[in-house]
């Protein structure tokens, strides 16, 4: 189970944060001053660490350099109230491999931490491959039938997240939510635009049984795995 340490002094934001990410599958730690987020981070125990930039005791861009000082292999999800371009570089710059500016919505944090966990190697680089699709997420490869094709990147994300599921349902919210971050774009036709396109490429066109990603009405779609 991937291990998240959350480093905010803001109990109004630190629980309900915590518990989405509970909801999610991770483990949360929750410190509150910079000293003991930089202390606990030093253990090593953590694939994750979400650092809020105006914490007492040592602000997040301190304790950033210091774990990068320290070379220790841990993504670093940093939030800031502060919304101008120059502090996001500043953290970029500290060491920090993306950020979030307060106020945030749940859903495209926690889609932030899917993507970073994912770059990051936590555990998701397994190669994927199911009816002659295959999935290589470290290379960010797709071949159909042994041929490599070009898929631009939320198509690529589209695809992702119905290989990980495979043979199963996956709802339309779901893929909005791990795909786009927002659950909101449900009453748009971004998601059928792009598994149009995504269908196109991979040879997709075919009728009923015949196609690889079926869709199932008024739930999702599905991609088959014969």
């Amino acid at each position: 189970m991937t291990a998240v340490l959350l480093a905010e002094d803001d109990e109004a934001i630190a629980a309900p944060l915590s518990r989405a990410l509970g909801r999610e599958g991770y483990t949360v730690t929750i410190e509150q001053t910079g000293p003991s987020a930089l202390e606990r981070a030093l253990t090593g125990a953590f694939e994750l660490l979400i650092l809020d930039l105006g914490l007492p005791g040592m602000d997040g861009l301190e304790v950033c350099r210091q774990l990068r000082a320290h070379s220790l292999d841990l993504a670093v999800l940093m939030l800031t109230a502060r919304t101008d371009e120059v502090d996001f570089v500043v953290g970029l710059d500290a060491g920090a491999d993306d950020y979030v500016g307060k106020p945030f919505r749940l859903a495209e944090l926690m889609a932030r931490v899917r993507a970073l966990l994912r770059r990051s190697g936590g555990g998701e680089d397994v190669v994927v491959e199911v009816a002659g699709i295959r999935l290589e997420p470290a290379a960010r490869r797709v071949l159909v039938n042994g041929s490599e094709i070009a898929l631009a990147n939320k198509e690529y994300e589209l695809l992702r997240v119905l290989l990980e599921h495979a043979g199963q349902v996956v709802s339309r919210d779901t893929i909005l939510r791990e795909v786009w971050g927002d659950v909101e774009l449900r009453g748009s036709k971004t998601l059928d635009m792009h598994m149009s396109w995504l269908r196109r490429k991979i040879g997709d066109e075919g009728a009923g049984a015949d196609r690889k990603i079926a869709t199932v009405r008024g739930v999702g779609f599905r991609i088959n795995t014969d």
